[in-house]
């Protein structure tokens, strides 16, 4: 009994602290401006069966499949959605969510994720807060589950665009992240259970003064994955405890000349993140702002990194 709360107060104890996973400086594998982009607001980005596919939060009826040849890269469309009509909602909780639904069409799903599984597609609106199941042929429903109830019950989703963000299927699970203020992991179990998460937080995880906050989410080597663009990083995490082994930081790459953009908003712009055998990539929100290198150029950027050393 005492060894065991020994470890169990010693464990807390590094978990409130930090663990000292190691953050490392990310070497760029190359990049692509995604041709056919501008003005979508590229935002998540997943595997499926071997394609790059991503959603935009500004067009609500379509999943864009990321095609790269060689040095360039393009957005085709992949499947064009139907059958998805306004789903049911919670009830709004403050000014905000009120002055969304005055200023927004109802049509506007706001899609910020995409993840797969078994020849089907789930997106996730953050408008609505629900997610939705598509087939190969374009056909969607909503999936029951109400978990943004039980996270404002919470405390979380408190203000305007504190939703959720990133999505990913893990077996019979799903893992959504809560993008900040604060930000959370959710995981959907059967039965539509709802368990909420603080992310354990990593020493030397620099979030620049801004919103510790998340983003995308992957899953690949028995590990989910985390985007957290105020610190420009992916971290490997493990599961079930969500300890982070390590964190890859792309800051430099993102605030380079080449790479940057005009306008820099706070925080970082990273949305969208998928992992597979090839390595990372990021794909960035620009919000249509024009490129620091060419102030003609609005496309989104997407970022190719290597696993570090020693790693899968």
């Amino acid at each position: 009994m005492i060894k065991r709360f020994f470890l169990t107060t010693v464990g807390a104890l590094l978990s409130s602290l930090g663990l000292a996973a190691e953050i490392i400086p990310a070497k760029k594998i190359a990049h692509y401006w995604l041709n056919d982009s501008s003005g979508l607001s590229i935002s998540g980005l997943s595997f499926c069966d071997g394609k790059l596919l991503t959603v935009s939060d500004k067009r609500s009826r379509e999943i864009y499949q990321i095609v790269l040849e060689g040095r360039r890269a393009k957005l085709e469309l992949y499947i064009k959605l139907a059958g998805l009509r306004v789903p049911k909602k919670d009830r709004p909780t403050n000014f905000w969510y009120f002055l969304l639904d005055l200023t927004r069409p109802a049509a506007a799903m706001d899609f910020e994720a995409i993840t797969c599984a078994d020849d089907i597609f789930y997106l996730l609106s953050e408008r609505y807060n629900r997610i939705a199941e598509v087939n190969r042929q374009g056909r969607g429903h909503w999936l029951e589950n109400m978990w943004s109830t039980t996270a404002k019950a919470q405390g979380y989703m408190q203000g305007y665009n504190l939703s959720g963000v990133g999505l990913q299927k893990v077996g019979d699970d799903f893992w959504m992240a809560i993008e900040r203020d604060p930000r959370a992991l959710v995981k959907l179990g059967p039965k539509d259970s709802v368990q909420i998460f603080t992310p354990p937080p990593v020493t030397g995880l620099n979030f620049r003064g801004e919103s510790e906050n998340m983003a995308g989410l992957a899953f690949y080597d028995g590990a989910l994955w985390t985007l957290e663009p105020n610190a420009y990083a992916v971290c490997r995490r493990e599961l079930p405890s969500l300890e982070a082994d390590w964190c890859l930081d792309y800051w430099e790459h993102e605030n380079s000349s080449e790479l940057g953009y005009e306008v820099s908003r706070t925080g970082g712009r990273g949305d969208g993140l998928a992992v597979g055998a090839q390595g990372i990539f990021v794909v960035f929100d620009n919000d249509n702002i024009s490129r620091i290198h060419d102030p003609q150029d609005r496309r989104a950027l997407l970022l190719h990194l290597a696993f570090p050393e020693d790693t899968p």
